[in-house]
């Protein structure tokens, strides 16, 4: 049985270069954590997203007041602001 020393030697380079490999991936610098940026505009429409929940709420309990009958107008703050709209 013959053994060829140029094939032996080339097991031993991949080898080598397998493990070169495997060195330079435990020097990588460690990644930063991963980071969320909220555009401003995306920022607004959430906030308006806010207001239109609040706004329904406010709905909702008033239309429950007026359905149970517990709902009460004060004359006086409506004539108020009419005038308040129209004169002022």
């Amino acid at each position: 049985m013959n053994i060829d020393k140029v094939n032996s030697s080339s097991f031993i380079q991949s080898y080598q270069k397998q493990m070169q490999v495997s060195k330079t991936e435990k020097m990588r610098p460690i990644q930063k954590e991963d980071e969320l940026q909220i555009s401003n505009q995306a920022k607004e429409m959430y906030g308006k997203n806010l207001q239109e929940v609040e706004r329904q709420e406010k709905i909702n309990a008033l239309k429950a007041q007026i359905q149970s009958g517990e709902y009460q107008v004060n004359n006086q703050e409506v004539a108020d602001k009419i005038f308040g709209y129209w004169f002022k």
